[in-house]
């Protein structure tokens, strides 16, 4: 097959076994499914136009996803950037034509991203033809993963299948759940946070080391459906760094942080439920984390000495790892009030 744009065929992942129990869901760059359908909805419905800007904030990926399928569909981009954002990624950016512009450095996530809205609505009050794109709470960003979720399927059939991926703003998790389960309502999800993330109740947990926040969050994301959830790991920067190097070692995957925190999580997870198939979300390549984490593979712990303390609540958790039993309930109230 010839593809018409690089979108296409960088969108398209690949399904990897790695044990009997486990298959590995791996893209080059997951959110670009997303972006593209996204967008190319938004221009059939008349939404926005051809040839006008679309913004968000981004620490990373969406980014890099959203001035591809901005280049894709003619369209101009704006990103409101993390510092988080690597060199490579923020050259790319600026030579596919999009504009880019970060906000001040910050040791605080929460901070970080406050700042980064607060200027996406001062350049919205601006410049009020631009389209924000709201990745973390448009549902606009669910349609993408609906093929994915289709290709899983057809892959896979009559299989037991568990998703385990991280949670990030609930778009890519839950879209492909969703669909999954239109299907097969036995389909189960593990979602994966960082310590920090308010999405379910971390918030209280400081790893000074996490540069994970790409499937966490300091502020709420509509997008995220709680009642999706089966179980819920929180696992620490150095967990995620052992999955992320034990995949290489074992596997030669080459893969990102909330990929190694999603091998680590599945495989504590094989091991409970041997009847069922595990699909990995790999959301990205393992390129941005070179330095702070391949780098420094002698320091990573044996994944084998590994476990998570299993709390009832996510008020018991404990770092560096805990897990729960979510039972796909809905987002309490209580942290909604206290968000508000």
């Amino acid at each position: 097959m010839i593809h018409p744009h690089i979108t296409d065929a960088l969108k398209v992942p690949d399904l990897v076994r790695l044990t009997d129990g486990m298959v590995l869901l791996r893209f080059e760059s997951m959110k670009i499914y997303s972006a593209l359908a996204a967008v190319r909805h938004l221009l059939d419905r008349g939404t926005v136009r051809p040839g006008q800007t679309l913004i968000d904030s981004s620490s990373g990926i969406y980014a890099h996803a959203l001035a591809l399928a901005c280049h894709r569909h003619g369209m101009r981009c704006h990103i409101v950037a993390s510092t988080t954002v690597d060199a490579t990624t923020l050259a790319q950016l600026e030579v596919l034509g999009a504009t880019v512009e970060q906000v001040e450095p910050s040791e605080n996530l929460k901070l970080d991203q406050e700042l980064r809205v607060r200027r996406v609505r001062e350049i919205l009050a601006e410049r009020p033809g631009h389209h924000w794109m709201r990745q973390y709470h448009d549902d606009v960003h669910y349609l993408g993963y609906r093929d994915v979720a289709d290709r899983v399927a057809a892959a896979l059939p009559g299989a037991a299948l568990t998703v385990v991926g991280g949670v990030g703003s609930g778009a890519s998790t839950g879209g492909l759940v969703e669909r999954l389960r239109s299907r097969d309502p036995s389909v189960r999800l593990v979602g994966v946070q960082p310590f920090g993330s308010v999405t379910f109740g971390s918030q209280e947990h400081h790893d000074p080391e996490a540069i994970i926040a790409g499937i966490g969050s300091s502020i709420v994301f509509d997008n995220v459906r709680h009642h999706l959830y089966d179980t819920v790991h929180w696992l620490d920067f150095t967990h995620a760094m052992a999955g992320a190097i034990a995949l290489l070692r074992d596997h030669a995957v080459f893969a990102g942080l909330s990929t190694g925190a999603g091998y680590l999580a599945a495989t504590y997870e094989a091991r409970r439920h041997p009847d069922r198939l595990h699909l990995v979300i790999g959301a990205d390549t393992g390129h941005r984390y070179v330095e702070r984490v391949f780098a420094r593979h002698a320091e990573a712990p044996d994944p084998a000495a590994l476990k998570p303390v299993e709390v009832r609540d996510p008020q018991e958790m404990t770092m560096p790892w805990s897990r729960t039993t979510w039972k796909r309930t809905a987002c309490p109230e209580r942290w909604k009030e206290s968000a508000a």
